[in-house]
């Protein structure tokens, strides 16, 4: 037996791993040349550039139309403009995922309902119709951590009720279901394109649809200086509204972000198939051991991760002999050496936070919801247990291996952690508050 390090034994890291076996995204003078000719010429609001990279981007993603603004959140709120959500709707959306998915359905008057997700972390198909309720206007879909969900169950059962489906496409640039990318199924998506994103642009967002009414509202809400006569064309209710923001936010990206990613688009997919070479080794290496489901998609049917962002793998306590995931993680850390932090449960689940409990800007103080019938529900999801894995940016088997290792011993020593091993949580995250890493406490 091979004594943890975590309890005082030797780690199988013991010294840094190369720089760029991790390092993203990757910035050469191409990226810098193009950041600086804004800079210097003084193109920062101008937006000869971004719509440039909305029509590169477009052709990449392969829909009609994309519409570039300041982050992901705003994209997704623009996306909820752009549908119609208002007072009294409600929208489905899984509980496991970032807030910015759902959470300003509240400024639109609406209810964020959420949806249990499977052993994937994504939004469960045989629990989406518990959701749905004469008031459900639409379905935020969101491919968490890289994974797609099945739009093939989702897409039925929203054409059955008449419902939008809005993608969250910020963990799944390029990924593919069934040989079509990701972001292609629903009405429009959205994705962040931020700096710590797979498709990395500094601070970015994207929409894309192929339906010109949507695309048409989506300007409305946050592009002032595009709602006019030249891109309004199909919605005549809009014309009235001219030359203003009609969600009262200034939403166009500035063109430094524009400009990195023209670049970033060019290598965008090279890039990501050195990533997917190195995670699928690590991934293949894993598979083979108890308590373990890396998330990664059965390439038979056409599916593809597309960059493996934030990789993270299913955890099953029961495999090892009830290990908390908490205790899991701390000791593979541990055998890393702290050159990677292994983190238990990835987002916490939004329906534990008061914010979709009690937080209403149009009705102040008017519980939202019935929370105990909600948390009852959504227990399911509550015992999905994960953790994150290292990101690796291409293959080195010598490298990749070591981390192999490291997992290797702590699930075939897992007996010397049970002992004091009280935290049986399921972990998470609020990002944000990085150093509080408890759950909020349920009221």
């Amino acid at each position: 037996m091979e004594k943890l390090a975590l309890l005082g034994g030797t780690p199988v890291i013991k010294e840094a791993a190369p720089e760029a076996l991790f390092k993203w995204p990757i910035m050469t003078d191409e990226d810098y040349n193009a950041a600086m000719d804004v800079v210097v010429n003084n193109k920062f609001s101008n937006t000869d550039i971004t719509i440039k990279f909305q029509e590169e981007f477009a052709a990449w993603q392969g829909r009609k139309y994309a519409l570039a603004f300041t982050n992901g959140t705003m994209s997704l709120t623009a996306a909820m403009f752009a549908i119609g959500l208002s007072e009294g709707d409600e929208i489905i959306c899984p509980t496991k995922t970032y807030w910015g998915s759902v959470s300003q359905a509240a400024w639109f008057g609406a209810k964020a309902v959420f949806c249990n997700i499977n052993d994937m972390l994504s939004m469960d198909p045989a629990d989406l119709e518990r959701c749905i309720t004469p008031k459900t206007k639409a379905i935020v879909v969101v491919h968490y951590f890289g994974y797609p969900c099945d739009m093939d169950a989702i897409m039925e059962i929203a054409n059955k009720h008449g419902l939008y489906v809005i993608e969250d496409v910020s963990h799944a640039h390029g990924t593919l279901y069934k040989g079509k990318k990701v972001g292609c199924f629903g009405h429009i998506a959205a994705m962040s394109m931020m700096s710590w994103k797979l498709f990395a642009a500094g601070e970015m967002g994207m929409l894309v649809t192929d339906d010109r009414k949507l695309y048409e509202r989506a300007i409305a809400f946050g592009h002032y200086e595009r709602n006019n006569e030249k891109f309004i064309e199909e919605c005549e209710d809009l014309k009235d509204y001219y030359h203003i923001a009609l969600g009262g936010v200034k939403g166009r990206v500035n063109q430094v972000c524009s400009a990195l990613a023209r670049v970033q688009l060019k290598y965008f997919d090279e890039r990501c198939a050195r990533i997917r070479e190195a995670m699928n080794y690590f991934y293949d290496h894993l598979e083979r051991l108890p308590g373990l489901k890396p998330l990664r998609v059965d390439t038979a049917d056409g599916s593809m991760m597309g960059g493996y962002y934030s990789p993270h793998i299913a955890y099953y306590p029961e495999q090892l002999g009830g290990l908390s995931v908490t205790r899991f993680a701390e000791a593979v850390t541990a055998e890393f050496n702290d050159a990677f932090k292994c983190r238990a449960g990835g987002n916490f689940c939004l329906h534990t936070h008061r914010y979709f409990k009690t937080f209403d800007p149009m009705h102040p103080g008017v519980p939202k919801q019935d929370d105990g019938k909600e948390e009852d529900a959504l227990h399911i999801s509550e015992q999905r247990y994960c953790i994150s894995a290292p990101w690796f940016k291409h293959y080195d088997k010598e490298w990749i291996d070591r981390y192999v290792q490291a997992f290797r011993k702590v699930t075939e020593n897992y007996a010397q952690l049970l002992e004091g091993d009280t935290n049986k949580a399921q972990g998470g995250i609020w990002y944000g508050a990085e150093a509080d890493r408890k759950a909020p406490k349920k009221s």
